[in-house]
């Protein structure tokens, strides 16, 4: 059921020529220019090689940014996603699994190389906003983007604009705890969603249970084929996923949730997963819409532009 709470921003936003963003990932480094329609004008790609240091990964995006700046010299201001986010307590980068970004002050440093300036974001919050904005969400009041991938993370977009938290926190409902029992989380604690629901962890499971699979897809492909093993792995996946979101939608109440990620192009989580979600929202029926991700691999970068 769509929400009843649409919202048109297109008169709300002012008018603007060209936005250039950049999504700075484990193996690659993707830069955009979008248009007034958030319509990608230009998008140019290039190999992160984390392998080959810190020093070298700024390096790349400063010739990234000087190369989008040839087709957006009028834009003074870039926007930057990234796995992590900027410490508030010393400005350093925190939370990155590219690791050797951790700990070292690349705002600072890219903005001492650079001739405009520049804002960073966590790459969850990039997805969330392009999908507020110009995606799955678009015209909704407030929108809860979810990844389900490699990691569990997500965003909040209200009336257009991200909610962040003081602590930059808002939005990390991968670390909200469903089993206090459960696996270890890399965070520390036990129990995670992520530890639960995120690739990693549900392939974990498959082959923990004597299942062979690459990716949690092959473990779907096996349960649709008749795997007994598969079938209970993703009848646990989708009981926690319902739980997860639950409480999400308990704490939250969205108009919408957007799932983006790897595990998001699993159809069973429209269905059945809606359903788990129904069995344990507190509520007598299940309004929020569940929806697929609407721009693909371009939403972080888009997200990104669109931060400026």
């Amino acid at each position: 059921m769509e929400s009843p709470n649409r919202l048109d921003y297109s008169a709300a936003v002012p008018p603007v020529v060209n936005r250039i963003g950049i999504d700075l990932g484990g193996t690659k480094i993707e830069g955009v220019v979008i248009d007034a329609d958030n319509r990608v004008v230009f998008r140019h790609r290039v190999p992160t090689e984390r392998e080959r240091g810190y020093d070298h990964i700024i390096a790349r995006i400063v010739e990234l940014s000087a190369l989008l700046r040839e087709h957006a010299p009028e834009c003074d201001r870039i926007g930057i996603g990234t796995p992590g986010s900027i410490s508030r307590r010393d400005g350093t980068m925190k939370n990155s699994n590219t690791t050797c970004l951790n700990s070292r002050p690349v705002l600072q440093d890219l903005r001492a190389r650079l001739e405009f300036d520049l804002i960073i974001e966590n790459d969850a919050n990039c997805f969330a906003l392009a999908e507020a904005v110009a995606g799955a969400g678009a015209g909704e009041t407030l929108v809860f983007g979810a990844i389900l991938g490699t990691g569990v993370g997500g965003g909040i977009v209200h009336r257009g604009e991200l909610l962040r938290g003081p602590q930059h926190l808002a939005g990390e409902w991968g670390h909200h705890c469903l089993d206090p029992r459960g696996p270890d989380c890399y965070c520390g604690q036990r129990g995670c969603v992520e530890s639960l629901i995120s690739g990693p962890a549900v392939l974990k499971q498959f082959t923990a249970a004597g299942g062979t699979a690459i990716d949690v897809q092959g473990v779907v492909a096996a349960e649709r084929a008749g795997d007994r093993t598969a079938a209970a792995v993703i009848e646990r996946f989708i009981d926690n996923f319902g739980r997860a979101v639950a409480n999400l939608i308990a704490i939250l109440d969205p108009d919408v949730i957007v799932l983006g990620g790897g595990l998001s192009n699993i159809d069973e989580l429209y269905t059945r997963g809606r359903a788990a979600v129904a069995r344990y929202i507190f509520n007598d029926e299940l309004l929020t819409p569940i929806r697929r991700h609407q721009l693909g691999d371009s939403a972080g970068v888009i997200g990104a532009a669109l931060l400026t």
